[in-house]
């Protein structure tokens, strides 16, 4: 179930791949997006993607804000926050301003923290200039 960041209630979501879909390829949207079923691909946008508790998603991740209750496969830049449920297992490096990982969680990779996620663009940055804006924890 989607949750908004204060907890009461869900979030409007604009877009939702049901349990059903498998779609493969590249993502891009502006609102938001709740996976329910299977993606592979690239996913890219400045808006929240939703990844429910029994969803599979193998892609490399460039979002505003992430939760994940399902499994994902592939490193995640989230530049406003990323929030992994109880349910969530994250195989890949993660990259965000603010983190939040529940109990339960299953989490393989590396986390790095933005310093600054106002002087962050993803989508025109270079690797370097993005880099340079990150701590390693």
């Amino acid at each position: 179930m989607a949750r908004n960041p204060n907890g009461k209630g869900l979030d409007l979501i604009a877009t939702t791949l049901g349990k059903e879909t498998v779609f493969s390829g590249t993502m891009r949207f502006t609102s938001s997006l709740k996976i329910d079923g299977r993606f592979e691909g690239e996913i890219e946008s400045s808006g929240c993607l939703h990844v429910e508790e029994g969803a599979y998603v193998r892609a490399n991740i460039r979002v505003g804000s992430v939760v994940i209750g399902g499994v994902v496969h592939g490193n995640i830049v989230a530049t406003e926050k990323l929030e992994m449920l109880s349910t969530g297992k994250v195989y890949g490096n993660v990259t965000t301003s603010r983190l939040k990982i529940a109990d339960g969680v299953v989490f393989e990779g590396k986390c790095e923290m933005i310093k600054d996620p106002e002087e962050v663009d993803i989508f025109s940055s270079s690797a370097g200039k993005i880099k340079g804006t990150l701590q390693t924890v």
